[in-house]
């Protein structure tokens, strides 16, 4: 164990005589936080089944064209943008709960404006509602988290964050694949108004009372979290309100950290990963799938159990291991798929012809039918490498978080 991870490790609030917490309601109050986190996956992977659906639209208003389609997937990135740096304001501000409480609103709406949509525009309006929830969600959810768990159970309430969004992808591609669109966004408006009804009940975190000196609400705020009847100590709350200047980006302990942190981040946006998770089905089809939603069904699938498993051995295996492995891998299975698209172009035969099911026994009618595999392969690959790295990026950014403290605004 390294000494940040012993340094990220410390109790920020425990009982003096280091006894077991005897509540679990601590559990309930990082479900009820995770729940943004799914609801961010969902909105993420909203636009993967809902770009064929709305391309299939009886109205010629809702229906999109390529560009709108674009525009679709693409635009909740700019509402998360937003979302990120509002989110930074709020959460210092407002405090952590009525931050998260606060960001079901522009989930709830949102998904309400798409339901309601009679044009493009009150779609890609909706889209930008979800983005900005989702800015705030990425950034305030993991924060409630990590400060109402005990050291304990710090590690596993944080791994279920990422896991949490994945996991919220998955389920929009699993209800893509029964639901049209306009039911598609009904379901997004259930997770959001879950946890709305659930943190009405939840507590502060002890640690934003304690840096308002609000030491009684702190007090009780940890026996509901932790059920103890214990003296607990005060840890000191003046450290977290030092001031950061930017002359402190010449010190190498800042500046090397920060280039390192932001440099992983534009990287693993750049490699692809959202534009895989926004257009998934589409791709698929341009693929010439018939089952293109099974197809990104099982992308979802494989995201999932790689994020978790990526959790799992990042510990052991190193994070500069993973990264080189994640690199390799996403390199190698976006070449194959490019392979694939070169290799079935303008045949008179292509795997939309076939069931994506066919039972591997059975010989393939074409070459292009056992290159079916070779696309989904590709795919699984590097979304498992893509999940990897992510979880390293994670990982790495904590350098950050110990260095940095002005890195919540400028990387949300």
């Amino acid at each position: 164990m390294t000494p940040e991870d012993q340094e990220e490790t410390q109790p920020l609030l425990g009982p003096s005589g280091g006894s077991a917490p005897l509540s679990r309601r601590v559990f309930l109050a990082a479900f009820a936080a995770a729940l943004g986190p799914l609801t961010f996956g969902f909105a993420l992977g909203y636009s993967s089944p809902a770009i064929p659906s709305l391309r299939r639209a009886a109205g010629q208003a809702l229906r999109l064209d390529d560009d709108a389609a674009s525009w679709f997937g693409a635009i909740v990135t700019l509402g998360a943008a937003a979302g990120g740096v509002l989110g930074g304001w709020l959460v210092d501000r407002a405090g952590r709960k009525l931050s998260l409480l606060l960001c079901t609103v522009p989930f709830v709406v949102g998904f309400a404006v798409i339901t309601a949509a009679q044009n493009v525009w009150m779609l890609l309006g909706g889209r930008l509602l979800t983005g900005v929830a989702c800015g705030i969600a990425s950034l305030v959810a993991p924060v409630y988290i990590s400060e109402i768990a005990y050291p304990a159970v710090r590690g596993l309430l944080g791994s279920c964050v990422q896991l949490m969004v994945v996991t919220g992808i998955l389920l929009a591609y699993l209800a893509g694949w029964v639901l049209e669109w306009r039911w598609l966004a009904v379901l997004g408006c259930v997770p959001a108004a879950f946890m709305l009804l659930l943190m009405c009940f939840m507590p502060e975190t002890p640690r934003f009372l304690l840096t308002q000196h609000r030491r009684q609400e702190a007090m009780a705020a940890m026996q509901f979290l932790w059920g103890s009847e214990h003296i607990w100590e005060e840890p000191p709350v003046g450290a977290e309100h030092q001031g950061f200047r930017l002359v402190q980006l010449r010190l190498p302990s800042i500046y090397k950290p920060f280039i390192i942190g932001v440099s992983l981040m534009a990287f693993q946006q750049l490699s692809g990963i959202n534009a895989v998770m926004f257009y998934a089905e589409t791709i698929f089809e341009k693929a010439k799938f018939k089952d293109s939603s099974l197809a990104s069904v099982i992308v979802g699938t494989i995201q999932v159990l790689f994020t978790a498993m990526a959790a799992l051995i990042m510990d052991k295996a190193g994070r500069r291991l993973l990264l080189t492995l994640s690199g390799v891998i996403m390199v190698f299975s976006t070449s194959a798929f490019g392979a694939y698209f070169k290799l079935t172009q303008g045949g008179p035969s292509n795997s939309s012809h076939v069931q994506l099911l066919t039972p591997i026994s059975m010989e393939p009618a074409s070459a292009s039918v056992g290159l079916a595999w070779l696309a989904v392969g590709s795919m699984c690959l590097f979304i498992a490498g893509g999940a990897q790295a992510l979880w390293c990026l994670l990982a790495c950014l904590r350098l950050l978080h110990l260095q940095c403290p002005f890195h919540s605004v400028l990387c949300p």
